[in-house]
């Protein structure tokens, strides 16, 4: 179910994605209001879930994580149960960093960082050998051409 926003809500928004460290004296200051209303009303985003958390975007390639790996991975069965034991699975391996499950020929879409090729074929080898895989396919990304993990403020969705 969508959130109902107003404007200074998707200010707010923006704001934090662009430094989610900025005080919330500046925050206010920059959509507009006073600092009790304007915590008020992160506290609110918080709780409704728009605002999941707050972290650090760390840059791996410069702690050793040079490699970029996409996975497809297709199941052999479908069902529910052996699809949430895939999902339990999938939670325990660090290196997978996102995974969706996705319509077409494929059940999973997986991005995964490794340290070096020889790390990630170690994974991929364990991959292939979970029950009920069917077959993984990978895709070696050569550079990233676009990094933009916000959600588009810009282009913000009319009620």
């Amino acid at each position: 179910m969508k959130a109902r926003l107003d404007a200074i809500d998707w200010k707010i928004l923006k704001e934090l994605q662009a430094d989610g460290r900025i005080t919330n004296v500046e925050l206010a200051s920059r959509v507009g209001i006073s600092a009790p209303p304007c915590l008020r009303r992160v506290r609110a985003l918080e709780e409704m879930g728009v605002i999941k958390g707050y972290r650090a975007l760390v840059a791996g390639e410069k702690l050793g994580y040079g490699v970029t790996v996409f996975a497809m991975v297709h199941l052999a069965s479908q069902a529910e149960a052996d699809l949430n034991a895939f999902v339990e699975k999938v939670r325990t391996w660090p290196i997978i960093r996102e995974c969706h499950t996705v319509s077409g020929d494929f059940d999973f879409v997986m991005k995964c960082v490794a340290p070096d090729l020889s790390s990630f074929q170690t994974f991929v080898g364990a991959l292939t050998a979970t029950p009920n895989v069917r077959n993984v396919r990978t895709v070696l990304t050569l550079a990233q051409v676009k990094d933009e993990p916000n959600v588009p403020m810009e282009i913000a969705p009319a009620d």
